[in-house]
């Protein structure tokens, strides 16, 4: 699965770039509502949220640009978000009009599962037919673990270390401890982000998780591509982590 922020390098760089991931065979594409204090998410995410901002991207730029993409692309595609986004808009009309846009699912990692007797947001996933994706990290306690497994749909993102997003060398060692422990009490595909950037991770991975998800590592190529090798740079950075 890859990671993209809408409206960065603008909006119709989005549906550019989110084209040609599907050219190079992504299986998912997560595309980011920019938020101006993005927690999970670091510099290099958190810097594309800010220069999507400064240009104007609203909530309601995500969902026209999902609308097109879910016309014109058959890749499943889902929403990554902070929930403030989501509060503001309303989350009732927010779940129903992401629905009506195209998308499969909803990734909101700042919204706890305690919450929903208030918020309602996996009650109105549900009504909406939107997967629910939630987020595990290596600190969740076991009953969190628990109680995000009994409502997950669609898979589970599972972070493959504590702190925010970025590309890295190496992964934690005590990654595939984490995963086998996820794997137990989960009944749904597990997928990996946080710091995948290479083939190596992927390999590694592999035995242990379902999908893997790609994000700081393809704004870094999106940043050093011009216009005109944007779309190849991205296909050739997605080819190079598949299997041969």
């Amino acid at each position: 699965m890859t990671h993209m922020v809408i409206g960065y390098p603008s909006l119709k760089d989005t549906i550019f770039i989110a084209k040609a991931m599907e050219k190079a065979g992504v299986d998912f594409i997560e595309i980011q509502i920019p938020f101006s204090d993005p927690l999970a998410d670091g510099p290099t995410i958190m810097k594309a949220c800010e220069a999507s901002l400064k240009k104007g991207t609203k909530v309601k730029d995500g969902l026209d640009i999902m609308r097109i993409l879910s016309k014109e692309t058959s890749t499943p595609i889902f929403f990554m978000g902070y929930y403030n986004n989501i509060f503001k808009y309303g989350v009732k009309k927010f779940c129903s009009d992401a629905k009506k846009a195209g998308a499969t699912g909803l990734i909101v990692p700042d919204i706890p599962i305690e919450e929903e007797h208030m918020e309602h947001f996996i009650e109105y996933c549900k009504m909406n037919e939107l997967y629910n994706i939630r987020v595990i990290s290596p600190v969740s306690t076991l009953e969190r673990i628990r109680k995000n497994a009994a409502v997950t749909r669609g898979f589970v993102y599972c972070t493959a270390r504590q702190g925010v997003t970025g590309a890295q060398k190496n992964l934690d060692p005590n990654l595939v401890t984490y995963l086998k422990k996820i794997r137990r009490l989960f009944k749904v595909p597990l997928a990996v982000g946080f710091g995948i950037s290479k083939k190596e991770h992927l390999n590694m991975l592999a035995p242990y998780a379902d999908i893997a998800v790609v994000g700081s590592a393809l704004i870094d190529i999106i940043n050093k591509s011009t216009k005109e090798s944007l779309e190849n740079n991205v296909k050739q950075f997605l080819y190079s982590l598949q299997k041969r």
